[in-house]
């Protein structure tokens, strides 16, 4: 299932016991390919996603990361290849790297929003959406504008809107890229407790390699110079993964691995 990275620095490992535990294949990837213009993104990637495994994505700058995101959603189409996502991964939400709420609705009718589009009751969407605010902790801010919000609660707010139908798919691009690194940790403690808690399949793009070995199962590398795959790492930690996680040596050794990876895949094959 889960294709071996030739790359010498990099070992895989045992798959965690909350995804062996789930037999079905939530999203494969077969032969894709994608271009635009004469450039080429992706071409001949395979690859598949356990149920309930939190998959993260890795790669220089304009390797596809968020062209292979987008295939998934289904926000846009391969030029070969094909997608097939399991019955547990058609219910699917995406979180963009903005928070894109609508600036005239408060907080409680930006969560309800998709409820609202779907024809759901005004009370009824009103108290799913309460308990998912509550969920991603804001409260408070139940009835406030987005104005009003620092980047933090905003993508807290998007979070929670992506959750309120109840997504068996969870696709991020880099959500929270352009906050501060104190609001950023903060942020992936909680997205962590709420994949644990809500046993999704999440697919997340990031720029950052200690992001990834703090959230992910299993961390897939693309290619630079557009293409397919070059890395597929499996992170050996233990979860939940918390502050001492973050100073642990074991940690800090994924992360050197991963790093190495990158750097030999940068200036190995270089960017175009």
């Amino acid at each position: 299932m889960y294709p071996t990275s030739a790359h010498p620095e990099v070992h895989q490992a045992p798959v965690p016991s909350h995804v062996a535990q789930q037999a079905e294949v939530a999203v494969e990837l077969c032969n894709l390919g994608r271009a635009f213009a004469e450039a080429r993104v992706l071409a001949g990637l395979d690859l598949c996603i356990a149920d309930g495994e939190f998959l993260a994505l890795l790669g220089a700058s304009g390797c596809g990361k968020t062209t292979l995101l987008r295939l998934i959603a289904g926000l846009d189409r391969p030029d070969e290849g094909e997608i097939r996502l399991a019955s547990t991964a058609q219910a699917k939400a995406y979180v963009f790297q903005d928070a894109c709420l609508l600036p005239w609705r408060r907080v409680l009718d930006n969560v309800a929003l998709p409820l609202e589009l779907s024809g759901m009751p005004r009370a009824e969407r009103q108290a799913i959406a309460r308990r998912l605010i509550q969920t991603v902790g804001l409260d408070a801010a139940m009835e406030r504008f987005p104005e009003e919000l620092s980047g933090g609660m905003k993508m807290r707010v998007s979070l929670a809107r992506a959750l309120v139908t109840e997504p068996r798919l969870l696709l991020l691009d880099e959500p929270f890229a352009a906050l501060d690194e104190f609001t950023r940790q903060f942020l992936d403690d909680h997205l962590q407790t709420l994949f644990l808690n809500h046993h999704m399949t999440v697919v997340f793009v990031t720029h950052s390699i200690a992001e990834a070995v703090l959230l992910a199962d299993r961390v897939v590398m693309l290619s630079s110079a557009g293409g397919g795959i070059v890395l597929d790492h499996r992170v050996v930690l233990p979860r939940p993964r918390d502050a001492d996680t973050r100073v642990s040596a074991a940690y800090l050794a994924q992360i050197q691995r991963l790093a190495a990876a990158l750097n030999h895949e940068v200036t190995g094959e270089g960017i175009r």
